[in-house]
């Protein structure tokens, strides 16, 4: 297993490289000079009496820190260098100039984090049962309910949902139940621990919700599915003609092995809710990484996207490698040593 894991890692890290290769390569050959449209939309807006030479000075000095100015693999060089010799990745060029990008980032995961991680734990614990329930209940009644109702979930767009729900369940709209934006309602000194949990509670409800639907619309049928693929094994047949109590046949026979195409489904799930964040931060005004991507890609801060980008690839290839190694835990049939 270790020598499997050397080799996986070597090849993600070799992944990574072409990752961000490539998206490096793609933003300096996109049309236009980002340097000069910045630092001139800067000089128009501060000061009316800049004139447009100093403005294109300035451009020139950014163009020369961000090796604008030369061949794309010399830029491309420098940036690699940096991050490998010295951990650096680059100051933020426009969205917060000047600052870290590595400190920028650190003080918005957090809350996507936060967000993420409750919508994929919420997608399974209510996927997994459902479809299961579908499967072991097929072409009943209920069953094609519940199926209506999920294929209706899913071809609903995020960014619909998630206006509908400020226009209808936010402060402001028709029922106000929920705050409009942000992650909290501020100053919270003072208040019980039951307070700022339910302030908190209360700003994440409908972001989760956003984030979950459609993930957890899909997956149940993919649970479904899978486990009508099992329940239909010679082995649950014979399980069932020995006496096996049927709960045991479901949740220890048929279900574990159902898992299979759950865990290579979890590979893409967490990049795609990080994905669907930029919609949700954007619409509910949260401070996280879905924002702060919306916001380097309209300014075209190069430092900023290519950490952005290389945090997505790291988040992709990571969740490919912690479902492989969750083959092993749901199927021990599985084995990373090859010659058996």
């Amino acid at each position: 297993m270790f020598r499997y894991l050397t080799n996986r890692i070597l090849l993600a890290l070799l992944t990574l490289f072409i990752i961000l290769s490539l998206s490096y390569i793609l933003m300096r050959l996109a049309p236009g000079d980002p340097a000069k449209s910045q630092m001139l939309g800067e000089s128009q807006v501060q000061t009316e009496g800049l004139k447009a030479d100093e403005g294109l000075s300035k451009a020139n000095v950014m163009r020369e820190k961000l090796y604008l100015d030369k061949p794309v693999y010399v830029g491309l060089f420098y940036w690699f260098y940096g991050l490998l010799a010295h951990g650096d990745l680059g100051e933020s060029a426009s969205v917060d100039k000047g600052r870290p990008v590595g400190e920028l980032i650190m003080s918005r995961l957090p809350v996507t984090l936060r967000l993420n991680i409750i919508a994929v734990i919420i997608t399974y614990i209510l996927a997994i049962p459902l479809g299961v329930y579908s499967a072991i209940k097929p072409d009943t009644g209920l069953d094609r309910i519940i199926t209506f109702c999920l294929f209706f979930l899913y071809s609903l767009p995020v960014f619909w949902v998630a206006l509908m729900f400020q226009s209808g369940l936010c402060v402001g709209g028709l029922l106000p139940l929920f705050p409009l934006k942000g992650v909290a309602s501020g100053d919270i000194t003072g208040l019980s621990t039951s307070q700022i949990i339910w302030d908190y509670s209360r700003h994440y409800i409908l972001p989760v919700i956003c984030l979950s639907y459609a993930g957890f619309a899909g997956l149940s049928r993919y649970a479904r599915s899978g486990m009508l693929d099992v329940i239909n094994q010679d082995y649950i047949r014979t399980a069932r003609a020995k006496g096996v109590p049927e709960y045991i046949v479901i949740f220890k026979h048929a279900l574990r092995n159902a898992m299979i195409i759950l865990i290579t489904l979890f590979a893409g799930i967490l990049p795609g809710l990080i994905a669907g964040s930029i919609i949700v931060e954007y619409v509910f005004s949260i401070p996280g990484m879905g924002d702060l991507s919306m916001m380097a890609l309209s300014s075209r801060d190069y430092p900023l996207l290519m950490a952005l980008f290389g945090f997505a690839g790291i988040l992709t290839l990571g969740g490919i490698m912690i479902s492989d190694i969750l083959y092993v835990v749901a199927d021990p049939r599985i084995s990373f040593d090859r010659s058996k």
